[in-house]
């Protein structure tokens, strides 16, 4: 479901009024604030699951690294802001990002090893319309990580991008057909992702973490266990 309201906004307009006290979540899509559906529990589990693994072993290995709660990530080209599902920050550089002490924003690749997408169905729901609203969308599109999240990621640099797509939502182009679960290991390399696709028990190969231990069967897994 889609529905675009009013006129666009700036990313300085869009740092100013959200979030707002509604506990509602918005990202930027090229000047359109886009309210986040609510999640499934399935989808919250996974990214539970994700950022304790992953938590564990950056520890491990002893990077000074960190997994916030709400920062967004901002590709300097365009008027966007997200907010990922899995987002994990080297604090050493956080001292070189203009936006980040007053806005707790990134926009430097230097700061982003890693950035993670869940896909899910999620449940959408519809904004109260005012005469004084900014766009506000409802987006349930698998698109928005496969496309537009993919290329601002790669132009920013970004080293690595997951996209865990535990409900087999996307495209047959990027899932392959009979669609099934699959995620995506997107990898820079000459400043292109190079793409591995990973299901069932294959081992997750990531050049940030080389020694991670989790296969693609364990991360959808962590969304149906009881």
């Amino acid at each position: 479901m889609t529905q675009v309201l009013g006129k666009v906004v700036t990313f300085d307009e869009f740092v100013a009024k959200y979030p707002d006290n509604t506990g509602q979540r918005y990202e930027l899509y090229d000047g359109v604030v886009v309210e986040m559906p609510q999640p499934t529990g399935d989808h919250e589990e996974i990214i539970v699951f994700l950022s304790t693994k992953i938590t564990l072993e950056y520890s491990r290995i002893g990077l000074r690294y960190g997994i916030p709660k709400t920062v967004l990530v901002k590709p300097l080209e365009n008027e966007s802001a997200y907010s990922p599902d899995v987002l994990i920050l080297n604090q050493p550089n956080l001292v070189n990002e203009p936006l980040w002490k007053k806005k707790s924003t990134v926009t430097q690749a230097a700061s982003i090893p890693l950035v993670i997408e869940v896909v899910s169905q999620c449940v959408a729901r519809v904004p109260r319309v005012e005469a004084t609203d900014e766009p506000v969308r409802v987006s349930t599109n698998w698109r928005d990580d496969y496309l537009k999240k993919y290329a601002d990621y790669e132009e920013m640099g970004i080293p690595e991008y997951w996209i865990v797509d535990y409900g087999a939502l996307g495209g047959r182009e990027f899932i392959g057909k009979p669609k099934q679960p699959t995620i995506l290991v997107c990898a820079l390399e000459e400043g292109e992702y190079r793409v591995s696709k990973f299901r069932g028990d294959e081992r997750i190969q990531s050049p940030i973490f080389p020694e991670l231990n989790l296969t693609a069967e364990q991360i959808f897994q962590a969304g149906t266990v009881r």
